[in-house]
């Protein structure tokens, strides 16, 4: 089992940045693709980033692409999102998710339990 918490949310204006963390217990990481992905209100759950267990491959959804960073530390069992140029429609809550990786939720077998993100305009 592998538990995951999230950390680093918050309220910024537009234009700011926040960093996000997802600190893991229970099992390593480093056998992990570690996702990130936000839900909107009203809104399905949808793909953000996605880092592979060595953090040699990274992808990014195309609306986050160029303004938000995913990186790990394997060492440490942390994954963190780095968001810069926030924008309103980024307002979500985000979790980190671990598994096999992919970009739908299928793909991640477990979950944190989120962190609200709130941009205002």
């Amino acid at each position: 089992q592998v538990q995951l918490v999230e950390s680093g949310g918050g309220l910024v204006q537009a234009g700011g940045s926040l960093g996000l963390s997802c600190a893991a217990s229970g099992r390593t990481l480093s056998s992990f693709v570690m996702g990130w992905f936000r839900q909107a209100p009203g809104k399905e759950r949808e793909f953000v980033a996605a880092v592979s267990e060595n953090g040699g491959n990274i992808a990014y959804a195309d609306s986050v692409k160029g303004r938000f960073s995913i990186s790990r530390d394997n060492a440490k069992n942390t994954v963190y999102l780095r968001m810069n140029s926030l924008k309103p429609e980024d307002t979500a809550v985000y979790y980190c998710a671990a598994g096999v990786g992919g970009h739908y939720a299928r793909g991640y077998a477990y979950w944190g339990q989120g962190t609200q993100v709130t941009v205002s305009s």
